[in-house]
């Protein structure tokens, strides 16, 4: 019975391709740049920001991918005490190699040093990073 025996082959045949949007890293399929003040015309601001004025935190965002992309752009102001003051956030989506510059508005309520920190995330649910977060100082007085 020893010589009687059922043979079994297995192949296995591993297939591996890389998409453009997939070989980019989680934090370099959009960057985020030039962060900035703006009034509600889109000029900058870049004296200091005064009590009961309207700013707009603006940002230009890139797709760099070769596929549309779903996007959150959150900006969290903190004060000298680290205690967030402002929560705001758009959502969108970015076609391929899009360009797009967001902007939240934000009216200060009192004077001080605030730190505006600005994230792009895939979404409210989903907050995978899809750049480098990056921080504005804004003084107000």
């Amino acid at each position: 019975m020893l010589g009687k025996g059922i043979g079994l082959l297995v192949v296995l045949v591993v297939t591996v391709s890389i998409t453009p949007a997939f070989a980019l890293t989680e934090l370099e399929r959009a960057t985020m740049e030039d962060p900035r003040l703006e009034n509600a015309f889109g000029a900058p601001i870049v004296d200091n920001v005064n009590v009961s004025q309207q700013v707009q935190i603006s940002s230009d965002i890139t797709n760099h991918q070769t596929k549309s992309q779903n996007f959150v752009y959150l900006v969290q102001i903190k004060n000298d005490a680290d205690l967030v003051v402002s929560l705001g956030w758009i959502s969108g989506q970015l076609t391929p190699d899009q360009k797009l510059s967001p902007s939240l508005s934000w009216t200060p309520n009192s004077s001080g040093k605030f730190t505006a920190e600005i994230f792009v995330w895939e979404g409210l649910n989903n907050q995978n990073a899809l750049s480098e977060y990056t921080t504005m100082q804004i003084s107000v007085s």
